[in-house]
């Protein structure tokens, strides 16, 4: 199957940042080295962390080469699936499993963070150079199909100064079940009552209009070859294939860019409960960008069976937690605040094979 314009320029950055890491990686965990176990890891999830957690597995492979990882990026929706029905090791998810569902099929879960990233709506916009500014009305009232020509009042009210054309809107979603669909659906949840009653929030929605596209890369894709295109992705899918990032008006009322800075304000000022299920969309702060969200890899607390596959996945993860912390910079995600990192490190430290921890590490 042919790769993709998004998919090639992800594996291209991914590539040429294997080296920068190995190189320049934040030394948390200098006293700590892998254990010396040979597995065979499985996961699948999450295709908004997918660049990142393939670099990692590149460069942790240098570092321990007897243990072999997969990752498949297909949607948090199918990650969850995956990891609940025990198909995978380990499962990548934008969306934390609902208190049910983990009491119906998965009660030993553990949410794992990894990083912060952003959630931007991209658009095609042939003809109009300057960085487009969207309020959340705006945004809403889009997706809602109630603003359909680029030139609405709307939009030139956001845009003061910028000449738009008149040219139909193409709205562009997520075809598969998404956790960067539920981050996007849990900001215009918030911030559109309107939203909220109609079509709700989730890793799979009923879209009012537009087409769908499969994962980041088929978003990506879809606006890529559609003028007048808009949709949301993934920060790096964004940056990495050259398409414009727009401004967001945030709760404090200020138009802020997806900067890691602004990401990490985002967080900084919201309470983390003590299992790490959190979200931080629409935060306060006067620079907080309004559609950010922890990714999570999520594991098991008591249902592995196999101690040294377990050992090497705590390691991993562990590693990515300290060391591996480098690459998110690197990729455009934002590394997690240090409380937050910590307590990550603390949630492996739970997990018990046959009476005995799968990993003992320090947490710095």
């Amino acid at each position: 199957m042919k790769r993709t314009l998004a998919s090639r320029s992800i594996v291209a950055a991914v590539s040429g940042l294997l080296a920068l890491l190995v190189l320049v990686s934040p030394a948390y965990a200098q006293s700590w080295e892998p254990r010396k176990v040979t597995a065979n890891l499985k996961g699948s999830g999450a295709t908004f962390p997918n660049p990142l957690y393939q670099t990692w597995i590149a460069v942790y492979k240098k570092v321990n080469p007897d243990v072999t990882i997969s990752y498949q990026s297909v949607g948090s929706g199918q990650g969850q699936t995956d990891f609940v029905r025990y198909l995978t090791d380990f499962g990548g998810t934008d969306s934390v499993l609902s208190d049910a569902r983990i009491k119906a099929e998965a009660p030993d879960t553990l949410h794992v963070p990894t990083v912060l990233g952003a959630v931007v709506p991209t658009y095609n916009l042939s003809g109009v150079s300057a960085q487009l500014r969207f309020s959340p009305d705006t945004l809403a009232g889009i997706y809602l199909g109630k603003i359909t020509n680029w030139n609405d009042s709307a939009i030139a009210a956001d845009n003061p100064g910028v000449t738009l054309p008149k040219r139909k809107i193409t709205v562009v979603y997520r075809s598969d079940g998404s956790g960067t669909t539920a981050v996007w659906t849990d900001y215009l949840t918030k911030i559109s009552a309107d939203w909220k009653t109609k079509v709700g929030a989730g890793t799979a929605v009923r879209w009012p209009v537009g087409i769908g596209g499969p994962g980041n890369a088929g978003v990506t894709s879809t606006v890529l070859r559609t003028d007048g295109a808009i949709g949301y992705v993934e920060l790096v899918y964004a940056l990495g294939n050259k398409l414009p990032v727009p401004l967001i008006k945030n709760a404090a009322g200020n138009f802020v860019s997806p900067t890691l800075e602004n990401v990490s304000s985002a967080a900084a000022g919201v309470e983390i409960p003590a299992d790490l299920r959190v979200s931080i969309t629409n935060a306060q702060g006067a620079n907080s960008y309004p559609i950010a969200a922890f990714t999570y890899i999520l594991v098991r607390q008591q249902t592995y069976t196999d101690l040294p596959k377990a050992q090497a996945l705590t390691d991993f993860i562990y590693w990515s937690l300290t060391d591996g912390q480098g690459g998110a910079l690197r990729l455009g995600y934002a590394p997690l605040p240090d409380p937050v990192r910590k307590k990550a490190i603390e949630q492996l430290r739970k997990i018990v094979v046959n009476g005995q921890k799968a990993f003992d590490g320090p947490v710095k």
